[in-house]
């Protein structure tokens, strides 16, 4: 199954990463709603999509406000939003408040439940992150494969509270805002930084660790520090905006 990284920024676009949005073209699902959403135009093959999102803060929700035009006279019959209920309601409210958003983009919300089976066979599982204002991290499992997605968080390496729902995924994707030595501002923001989430990805025997969510201020190819990564957990890589992985 192949993955797409449609926005790999954290907090706000620069000129080479959208925010953070995922999908799973072939699945019909999407992870997260940030500035990258746009790009689903490009990759529909399901007539329903099913988006996950982590939490309610701009640079993941954003995205849903240009569904209007990503899907217009495209063959989607169905678009459910899944998410946190309050967090839902919030979204409803204000994001698309008649003030704001005069015109209703073509989606429903549904508060999660666990245990969820999607239309593509994936069972779906949820558990909290912390973050502030909470968030929520997911993961996928299919009979012959499984994806775990974790975002906005901050990282206690192998003492990290989720583990036990990563363990021994296919594909771990996860936010990494922060290089090494700046962990300071990853507490304070609710962020991850690199040798961390490495080290979880470890103690959580994951076949493969994908890094995302990036401060928009580093526009370097490695904004984290790749080569720390991969001393702890060597099956480590980088995403970018328009890469694709199959799992």
């Amino acid at each position: 199954m192949k993955l797409l990284f449609l926005g790999t920024a954290g907090y706000h676009p620069n000129e080479q990463r959208q925010t953070t949005c995922l999908m799973l073209p072939e699945a019909g699902i999407v992870l997260d709603a940030g500035t990258g959403l746009f790009r689903i135009r490009h990759h529909l093959q399901t007539s329903w999509l099913d988006i996950f999102l982590s939490h309610a803060h701009l640079d993941h929700t954003f995205g849903l406000t240009v569904l209007l035009d990503a899907l217009y006279e495209m063959n989607v019959e169905r678009v459910t939003v899944h998410g946190d209920a309050a967090k839902l309601h919030a979204i409803e409210q204000h994001l698309f408040a008649t003030e704001i958003f005069p015109v209703p983009p073509p989606f429903v919300s549904r508060p999660l439940e666990q245990g969820l089976r999607l239309d593509c066979g994936a069972r779906v599982t949820h558990f909290p992150l912390a973050h502030p204002g909470g968030s929520i991290g997911y993961r996928f499992d299919w009979q012959d494969r499984s994806l775990a997605f974790v975002t906005d968080t901050t990282s206690t390496g192998e003492r990290s509270p989720y583990l036990p729902h990563i363990r021994g995924v296919d594909l771990l994707i996860h936010e990494c805002n922060f290089r090494d030595g700046q962990e300071e501002w990853a507490e304070k923001t609710g962020h991850s930084s690199t040798t961390p989430v490495a080290r979880a990805a470890a103690a959580a025997v994951v076949k493969r660790l994908v890094l995302i969510h990036f401060n928009p201020l580093d526009a370097s190819d490695d904004p984290v520090g790749l080569a720390a990564a991969r001393a702890i957990f060597p099956a480590t890589e980088l995403a970018y905006d328009g890469m694709a992985v199959e799992f």
